[in-house]
């Protein structure tokens, strides 16, 4: 009684009389929807790898990944800060520098220009200034101690190192820092060791020596530093491709000239891209350069240059910073059918535009400001909103020109469909071309689809399935079919936003109020 898989027996050829079991696996593949909350993040930062994209889920994370918030422009920690603020809670972050970074180090026994060992900061960056190393004696006798120590991080200690002669220290200490001293302390996370031509001097001990030298390399980073390189091994924003991110902004980067090169990558990696405009901007200037910058054909989100005042807790002081987190972090905290429009944005003390804090000034946009800007493809955070006195962005639509693709919720639902889509229905490929094939294809996707309606994710007003999918014989011909072509034809119908309220009423002393009878209990 032979136990076979579907597929791997022919099943017209058997000869043997037997019992032949076939194990069919379920037939209709399962979609589970991508996930639409990460943001894809690229800055400037004291600590951490460059030009790689870092997993990050809070602010402690980041300060463990990249050091801490620092007051400048291009800041990655800062936009981090202020999306988690909001409720973000999944990120890809990647640091750039403008090549000029270098890493602190410490060497052991220097002189005369030789050492007997070099420790140098795993990642470049003044957060290595902040290492500190101790070299003491060990817990047995004849050996030695090095305790790593650096700020927000586990101190690492190599202990027991032995000496036998001054030589012999100095190859194990460099061996223990760089391959580890067995699997209860491995190799160090925060230095690597190089031997030195001085090894024949006896070590001395050393208690909590900084690590010198450290820079960041961002007194030269530009927008077009931001947006890095497409080519192996990818640089900048181009190490975002395949990172699954549904939201993505370049931080600060306020530069036109790369407007279009952003858009043009969260197209291809169905990533709603936020673009930010210089600060302190006017609206004239903002629609005449978006207009020359032909970004009308694009579903990318554009944030007028009126940036935000904010309270920066870790460096103390108020600072004037890009729109951009706050607006990601909301996007991201929000079900790809939503907009960002009337959403509370949180932890914003005020605009450019509305005044300086504790000025006792205070400004608002007019209708006839808002209009002009809305109509060119540009949105922005003001205060107040539709629903109250609160700060939060006024519009809700991205750069699209065409009315029926300028929302948030298109490009979010169209972005989140196609990567669902995308991540799941490769499995098909290679299969037999067929009814049956047809029928698994189309149940998957009204399944999936069918899921996001009951989720309310997927509506209509007037409670009818809002999609459809053909896959049969009428969308695929033999002509295609022998070819190796399947065609599934989907339609989505997404639900609107309620942007115009009209809400009529009519008073007076001679109105007729046709009374209705309230219902009991």
């Amino acid at each position: 009684m032979p136990i076979y898989q579907q597929g791997s027996l022919n099943t017209t050829a058997l000869v043997v009389p037997d019992l032949y079991v076939q194990i069919v696996p379920p037939q209709n593949l399962v979609l589970n929807g991508v996930p639409t909350n990460l943001i894809g993040i690229v800055g400037t930062a004291s600590w951490g790898p460059v030009n790689q994209p870092v997993i990050l889920a809070t602010m402690a994370n980041y300060a463990s990944s990249f050091g801490p918030v620092v007051a400048r422009k291009y800041d990655m920690g800062t936009n981090v800060a202020t999306a988690v603020q909001q409720g973000a809670a999944a990120f890809r972050c990647v640091r750039v520098t403008d090549g000029t970074d270098v890493a602190a180090s410490y060497s052991f026994e220097l002189l005369n220009g030789v050492y007997a060992t070099e420790l140098t900061a795993l990642f470049t960056g003044s957060g290595g200034n902040t290492i500190s190393v101790s070299l003491s004696a060990g817990s047995a006798s004849g050996t030695w101690r090095l305790t790593v120590r650096m700020p927000g991080q586990l101190p690492e200690l190599f202990d027991n190192i032995p000496a036998p002669t001054p030589t012999q220290f100095w190859q194990n200490l460099v061996s223990a820092v760089n391959s580890g001293q067995g699997p209860m302390r491995g190799n160090s996370q925060l230095i690597v060791a190089s031997i030195g031509s001085a090894t024949t001097s006896a070590p001395v001990a050393v208690t909590g020596q900084p690590l010198l030298g450290g820079t960041d390399g961002a007194a030269g980073v530009t927008a077009a530093t931001l947006v890095g390189q497409d080519t192996i091994p990818r640089t900048g924003m181009y190490a975002l491709r395949s990172q699954g991110c549904s939201i993505g902004m370049l931080c600060d980067s306020d530069s036109p000239t790369q407007w279009v090169t952003q858009a043009n990558f969260g197209a291809s990696e169905g990533m709603y891209m936020i673009l930010v405009g210089p600060a302190g901007d006017t609206i004239t200037d903002a629609v005449t350069v978006l207009q020359q910058a032909g970004l009308d054909s694009f579903s990318a989100k554009m944030m007028f240059g009126d940036w935000v005042f904010w309270f920066d807790q870790t460096n103390g002081v108020i600072r004037i910073v890009s729109p951009q987190g706050f607006v990601a972090g909301i996007l991201a905290n929000l079900s790809p059918e939503q907009s960002s429009l009337n959403k509370p944005l949180y932890n914003i003390i005020g605009t450019q535009s509305s005044g300086t804090p504790g000025s006792g000034q205070s400004a608002t946009y007019s209708d006839a400001e808002l209009q002009v800007l809305f109509q060119a493809g540009i949105d922005l955070v003001s205060n107040p909103q539709p629903g109250g006195s609160y700060w939060g962005v006024r519009c809700g639509h991205n750069t699209s020109s065409n009315p029926a693709t300028n929302g948030d919720n298109y490009t979010r639902m169209t972005n989140f469909i196609a990567a669902t889509l995308a991540a799941g229905m490769g499995q098909f490929v290679g299969q037999v071309i067929n009814g049956g094939l047809f029928n698994r294809i189309r149940a998957t996707q009204l399944s999936y689809l069918y899921n996001l309606f009951s989720q309310g994710i997927l509506g209509s007003a007037d409670g009818s399935l809002p999609f459809s999918v053909i896959c049969d014989a009428s969308n695929n011909p033999l002509s295609q079919t022998s070819l190796g072509y399947v065609q599934s034809d989907a339609q989505v119908q997404f639900q609107g936003i309620n942007e115009i309220f009209i809400v009529n009423v009519e008073g007076g002393q001679t109105v007729v109020v046709q009374r209705q009878l309230l219902p009991t209990g």
